[in-house]
């Protein structure tokens, strides 16, 4: 009797130990930073926390992508069959001897497979969140405070107000898709419509933990910095701008078409060079394929990277009409230096990526600066209200907890 099993579940759990060991380490320190803090300041700091590390997962992810690392291990959930490449040394071997010029090295494996324990580590962290918020929340019910709502606007200035649950258990379920894309990023051997959906992905994490992070702040007692209807707009319009760029990237990226035009401002030496959109943008089909399966056109590369560049212009402008507008209001200081330095850094990467061949360090730096404006202005938005008059006083600043004032 064959007794086989039908799936080997143990490289999965050995992946699953190593990312929950490396998340004891920052739960632990938050636990340890906000004992006595009350429960909206301790699920910040969580939150805080969970999204630097889930940014650095993201910068990391490029940095595999980049290094054409992400068929390092081509199985998924471990590599050939184990929970790291020290079991999998012979079969990498192997592949390597076979193919001396393919994707699959020693090196490359532990890259992927070093994204793929920070992953799990982000994902550990947000189970935590989830948890937690949901405990608290329950505990609030109890007690017979009313979580989902405060006061003037949402903010109570106790700082005991604790978000619905729904929030991180969204959150929860963006991180298992995006899990589920890194899988199919893989098994799929870097099909671009998913490695691009993959970065979306990432970057949708960190906006809804921004988004968290600040409601937590507003729970606290910081209250909404009110703007104009015409100035939230602008600010809505310039993070959608920013979002479809972010996605322009990708796809410039995943189909490696930054080198098709390696001049600026002008692209093999045309305005306007020969382009063919229809083929370039085939969203469903294979890595350097058209959907019939012919070799992609140069043209159609030219065509994904000229598109890119020309939203671009528009994007930068646009943030630059927003950064003024939130000056000459004199509302959201820290976010507007955020969004204006990031943009001039994403002018600069951009342009080094091109004129200098695409050089790794300004290839990471332009993908974390995107995702790191993204979230700005997700911040941004969460940080305002829209009046529909005259804007009304800025509501004080709480004084600090005395848990702050310790640390």
């Amino acid at each position: 009797m064959d007794t086989t099993p039908l799936y080997d579940l143990s490289p999965a759990l050995r992946v699953m130990a190593m990312g929950l060991l490396l998340a004891v380490g920052p739960l632990l320190w938050v636990r340890m930073r906000s004992q006595g803090a009350p429960a909206a300041r301790r699920l910040q700091a969580l939150t805080v926390l969970t999204l630097f590390l889930t940014f650095d997962l993201v910068l990391f992810g490029a940095f595999t992508r980049l290094t054409d690392s992400g068929l390092g291990c081509p199985d998924w959930p471990g590599c050939y069959g184990k929970g790291s490449p020290v079991g999998a040394r012979e079969h990498i071997a192997a592949a390597q001897q076979a193919m001396p010029t393919g994707p699959v090295t020693h090196g490359k494996a532990w890259v992927e497979m070093i994204h793929r324990y920070l992953a799990t580590a982000v994902g550990v962290l947000i189970i935590a969140l989830a948890v937690a918020t949901w405990v608290e929340w329950r505990r609030a019910r109890a007690a017979g405070a009313q979580p989902g709502t405060a006061p003037h606007g949402g903010v109570l200035a106790t700082g005991s107000r604790v978000l619905h649950p729904g929030w991180p258990l969204f959150t929860l379920a963006w991180v298992c898709a995006q899990g589920a894309f890194g899988a199919l990023t893989v098994t799929m051997k870097l099909f671009p419509a998913i490695v691009t959906l993959h970065l979306v992905g990432g970057v949708g994490l960190l906006v809804l933990l921004a988004a968290q992070a600040e409601r937590y702040r507003q729970a606290a007692g910081f209250a909404p910095e009110p703007l104009s209807a015409g100035l939230r707009t602008l600010l809505w319009l310039a993070a959608i701008a920013v979002a479809v760029q972010i996605a322009l990237g990708g796809w410039v990226s995943t189909n490696y078409a930054v080198l098709v035009c390696n001049t600026f401002p002008m692209c093999q030496g045309s305005w306007w060079p020969a382009m063919d959109f229809v083929q370039g943008f085939e969203l469903w089909r294979p890595l350097g394929l058209s959907a019939d399966g012919s070799p992609l056109a140069f043209h159609a590369l030219t065509a994904i990277h000229y598109t890119h560049r020309l939203f671009a212009y528009m994007v930068f402008v646009l943030l630059g009409v927003l950064v003024w507008r939130l000056y000459r209001a004199g509302r959201l200081v820290r976010q507007r230096r955020w969004i204006a330095a990031l943009a001039l850094m994403q002018l600069a990467t951009g342009l080094s990526n091109v004129v200098l061949d695409w050089p790794l360090v300004a290839a990471v730096l332009h993908t974390g600066g995107a995702a790191a404006l993204m979230t700005a202005l997700a911040w941004a938005l969460c940080a305002s209200r829209a009046v529909a008059q005259g804007l009304p006083a800025p509501v004080p600043e709480p004084a600090p907890h005395p848990q702050e004032l310790r640390a």
